[in-house]
């Protein structure tokens, strides 16, 4: 799955850098109109050049250009900054071999896996992994990413806005920064400071901004609390919006292939409908009409 971009948000973090267009532009190798189309929403830059950017803007990628689900072959070259042409370049063939395997029409030659697994920095084995995942073979979660959780109030932000407004639009640092405001009644937080909390360039929020974010996103104050074990009722809030936000996109289509023919089973089923109901007061209201 593509990772995604905002560009609101990276005109927000270059502004913060005290970059010009024309020097982020430079700095990725794209002329600054296209940076600029990328900043307002008129077009989106390749996958391959979200790594630069990131670099550029000095920003952890996976933070900047969050990425929820599977691994595959084409998240795979973008990260590691290669376009197609250049992937079927060091395995020395044409771009078909790269191109198919990425779209899940025909599996990499057994010749291919070891020299694309080293230009893409990882095993020959999370190669395949990758490979399978583009073919719709979709891996089991970790044990560990079933128990990680986001702990840092900016951590926590970019969770509820990647998982808190599918199929809608989320709010602007912006609006986030006048809602907690507006809560407080004084200016807690302008819009680069909460632009800097998601980019973790700062870890510190008042107890009036935690509690305005709280506000903004219509969550109980625990969750913007801060926690060297996150309270398992605030785990388990943020596992099921992320497996509601995985309802909406039609990620868990699959589980019928692993389970039965017969798909979901009742007890599956009246688990789902008692998630929707313990969360519907919680969720962010945008999401009141669904």
């Amino acid at each position: 799955m593509p990772r995604q971009f905002d560009g609101r948000r990276v005109r927000a973090v270059r502004r913060g850098k005290d970059l010009h267009q024309k020097e982020l532009a430079e700095m990725v190798g794209v002329s600054a109109p296209s940076v600029a189309r990328w900043e307002s929403g008129q077009d989106f830059p390749k996958g391959e050049k979200l790594p630069a950017i990131a670099a550029a803007l000095d920003q952890p990628l996976d933070v900047l250009f969050p990425h929820d689900g599977p691994v595959d072959l084409q998240l795979l070259r973008c990260d590691a900054g290669l376009s197609v042409a250049e992937a079927a370049a060091i395995i020395g063939a044409s771009r078909a071999p790269v191109s198919n395997a990425e779209s899940g029409r025909r599996r990499l030659s057994d010749a291919y896996v070891q020299p694309l697994a080293q230009a893409y920095g990882v095993t020959e084995q999370e190669l395949l992994d990758a490979q399978n995942c583009s073919f719709g073979l979709r891996p089991s979660v970790s044990r560990d990413r079933q128990s990680s959780a986001p702990r840092t109030v900016g951590e926590k932000i970019n969770y509820l806005l990647e998982y808190g407004y599918v199929g809608q639009e989320a709010p602007s640092e912006e609006e986030i920064a006048r809602l907690v405001n507006e809560h407080a009644g004084v200016t807690a937080v302008t819009a680069d400071g909460i632009a800097a909390l998601r980019a973790g360039d700062t870890t510190e929020a008042s107890d009036v901004v935690r509690a305005g974010l709280a506000h903004a996103f219509q969550v109980d104050m625990p969750l913007f609390q801060d926690d060297a074990q996150v309270d398992p009722k605030v785990r388990e809030f943020m596992e099921a919006l992320r497996f509601l936000a995985s309802i909406h996109r039609g990620q868990i289509l699959g589980l019928a292939a692993r389970g039965n023919s017969q798909g979901l089973s009742a007890e599956m089923m009246a688990h789902i409908n008692q998630l929707v109901g313990e969360l519907k007061h919680k969720l962010p209201e945008a999401h009141g009409g669904e």
